[in-house]
């Protein structure tokens, strides 16, 4: 014969809130496990003769909940190998039961069969407490687990398993991640029982609550605005801008009339990252994403594609293209991690070597100078190109003796050819040193606008103008600006 376990709740914490069918299967079982026997049900069945063992000693011989709840489901199946056990948690066996899950996930393998026989959920006993409507919307999250990204601070949210103050220090830091410190939170223990403790808190006093015990639960309510940090207060925002009642501007765009908005937003934030300046950081990442919104949206508008789609294909190609991380695939250093994403982009492109071309790896719509670095690059790969940087410098002052001739020769067409094949030479020298020619002329942009703001600077407190100087005396104010680290 196959073993069962039938999975009884214990409620919220009062006697007479346990249903009459989890009454008998109690107090007629021989033997009951009990997950813990912190609970005031337990001290009145053991005054009516029930007989247990419970789980409590598990719990401090491991430090990870995940060691606990793997370690009860052994015992149970164990236990329940060719008999019937009673095993009993505290609430309904189907909310906030990790230990029950397993059971249901592992039970049948192991020939046990899972009988479910029911309790009362602690969340209906809170919701009358706390006199809050949950078809507004709420959120059931787990203490021991809970993250930043999980909370919708527009719903009610209800945290389960706020055992002590340790578990109630990780969820009040996490909070606070999205609420004031202030907020005014409100902590549930036993609800709906004749031991029902209800205390509004703010957040930052919650973990030093000693209160605090396995019918607790935290209750907090939702903000009365919406919090701008939530992305999909964003999406709502951006398809409002382009809705019916909309903004103009924002409705007539399209993703051919937005292209260069991104291309400005992109080397603003490349400005921002080079000044090292992080709030301007914050600011123009967040115009690069509106500019990611935006084409999303119109893609949504046009039955064609939406954000989830954006999101969904690059989770899937992060996952993918990352098999050191997400599998099992394994790596010694970054160049083993570049060689194989590679192999992987190429297996998703279905390319092979001898149908490949460069005119793939051009770079369509980049910068000159970046789609020259990536046309070397990939040349490189195929084993045109030079082995050390000299040689790449002996091709430079090839290049500037060709583009001297055509200066001389006074040619505009020659001229524009000569000076196109200097610069991509020295892109190519730049490239064999490990510097990034985009980079370095930045850097150079910077470093003249810092000099010349100098000379600007001299100008204005001389109370003349830039006509009252000479090219020399000018350059005398550079030269100051150069000593002074400029």
């Amino acid at each position: 014969m196959n073993g069962q376990i039938i999975i009884v709740g214990l409620g919220a914490g009062d006697i007479d809130q346990l249903p009459l069918g989890v009454y008998r299967t109690l107090s007629s079982a021989a033997h009951v496990f009990l997950r813990t026997k912190e609970h005031p049900v337990v001290q009145e069945l053991e005054r009516e003769g029930m007989k247990y063992t419970s789980f409590d000693d598990i719990y401090e011989q491991n430090d990870q909940f995940e060691q606990v709840y793997e370690q009860i489901k052994n015992l149970l199946i164990a236990e329940a190998q060719n008999e019937e056990i009673v095993y009993a948690v505290p609430g309904h066996p189907l909310v906030a039961e990790k230990t029950v899950q397993l059971l249901l996930e592992e039970g049948p393998s192991n020939n046990i069969t899972i009988k479910i026989g029911g309790g009362q959920s602690f969340i209906d006993a809170l919701f009358t407490s706390v006199k809050a409507d949950p078809i507004e919307g709420f959120q059931l999250l787990d203490g021991t687990d809970l993250h930043k990204n999980d909370l919708r601070s527009t719903q009610h949210l209800i945290i389960g398993q706020v055992y002590d103050a340790y578990v109630a220090s990780d969820v009040k830091l996490t909070l606070m991640e999205k609420y004031p410190d202030d907020y005014e939170v409100v902590i549930v223990t036993a609800a709906g029982s004749n031991e029902e403790n209800i205390k509004k808190v703010p957040l930052y006093e919650l973990d030093r609550q000693v209160e605090l015990n396995n019918l607790t639960s935290l209750y907090v309510p939702p903000m009365d605005k919406e919090q701008l940090k939530e992305f999909t207060v964003l999406r709502d925002i951006i398809a409002q801008l382009r809705g019916p009642n909309g903004c103009p501007w924002d409705k007539k765009q399209t993703h051919q009339s937005l292209k260069k908005y991104l291309i400005e937003e992109s080397y603003e934030l490349l400005e921002a990252i080079d000044e090292d300046d992080i709030d301007h950081m914050i600011e123009e990442l967040g115009d690069v994403l509106l500019q990611v919104m935006l084409h999303s949206q119109i893609g949504e508008d046009e039955g064609m594609f939406s954000i989830d789609d954006v999101i969904e294909n690059i989770s899937e190609k992060m996952i993918r293209r990352h098999p050191h991380v997400f599998g099992d695939v394994q790596v010694s250093n970054e160049d083993d991690v570049v060689k194989n994403w590679n192999q992987i982009k190429s297996k998703e492109h279905g390319e092979v070597d001898r149908h490949d071309s460069i005119a793939n790896h051009a770079g369509k719509g980049l910068p000159a100078i970046m789609r020259a670095y990536n046309l070397q690059k990939y040349a490189g790969k195929h084993g045109f190109d030079w082995k050390q940087a000299e040689e790449t410098w002996k091709k430079v002052k090839e290049e500037i003796k060709e583009f001297e001739i055509e200066m001389k020769n006074g040619n505009k067409g020659d001229m524009l050819s000569e000076f196109g094949d200097l610069l991509f030479a020295l892109i190519n020298t730049a490239r064999h040193l490990s510097i990034h020619p985009e980079e370095a002329l930045e850097r150079a942009n910077q470093k003249f606008m810092r000099r010349f703001s100098y000379i600007e600077d001299q100008v204005v407190k001389s109370g003349g103008s830039f006509q009252d100087f000479t090219l020399e005396e000018l350059d005398q104010f550079w030269n100051k600006a150069k000593i002074k680290g400029l």
